[in-house]
């Protein structure tokens, strides 16, 4: 009977893992991704050149991929910065990674949540998609608030909910507390890549 409900249990963990992700326009070789974000994005802890989640990215998609990260930025700013980068970049594909300064500080949830919304309407008003990270709860559990996966059901786009979890719980993947090293940030970068080549977008 335990056996039974084991297997169970791991078959429904197994289909709960193998939705598919909304599905995004195919990137050509010219397509630009816009990788926008706090110091998650910018690449603190490493050479934010070549070792930050969107230099790796690069090298994996083969595509070109601008960093606008600011480390330390709180979402309200971030809002605030979004529609000029959106019109200096030209990107088809935006990676949003944004809400960790914002919940290390206790700015709240609900502005978090109705920040992230507008940045995405933002993005998807300038013709590009959006793929969002889920930034988690920087406490014990360090479990992702709700808001990032109704956001992305909301918004019917792609959102990786596990990567910075796994990256925040390892020690041999952190260059200090709370920011990825080279291994964390390349996972992330192979991660997000996964979503794009799932999602058709690669």
């Amino acid at each position: 009977m335990i056996r039974l409900f084991a297997l169970l249990f791991l078959t429904v963990q197994l289909i709960a893992c193998s939705n598919d992700y909304a599905q995004l326009t195919a990137l050509d070789d010219e397509a630009i991704i816009l990788a926008f974000g706090d110091s998650l994005t910018y690449g603190t802890g490493v050479n934010s050149a070549t070792q930050s989640y969107p230099a790796v990215l690069a090298k994996l998609t083969g595509l070109t991929v601008i960093n606008k990260g600011i480390p330390g930025e709180i979402s309200q700013h971030g809002l605030g910065r979004l529609a000029a980068v959106l019109d200096e970049t030209q990107p088809k594909l935006v990676i949003l990674c944004h809400g960790g300064n914002d919940l290390i500080r206790k700015l709240g949830k609900e502005q978090l949540k109705e920040n992230l919304d507008q940045m995405i309407s933002l993005i998807q008003n300038s013709g590009a998609e959006v793929v969002l990270v889920g930034v988690p709860n920087f406490s014990l559990m360090l479990n992702v608030p709700d808001l990032y996966s109704e956001l992305a059901t909301q918004h019917k786009i792609p959102v990786e909910l596990d990567v910075l979890p796994k990256i925040e719980r390892n020690p041999k993947l952190k260059s200090d507390p709370i920011h990825p090293n080279v291994q964390g940030y390349a996972l992330m970068a192979e991660r997000i890549y996964t979503i794009l080549q799932s999602s058709g977008a690669r």
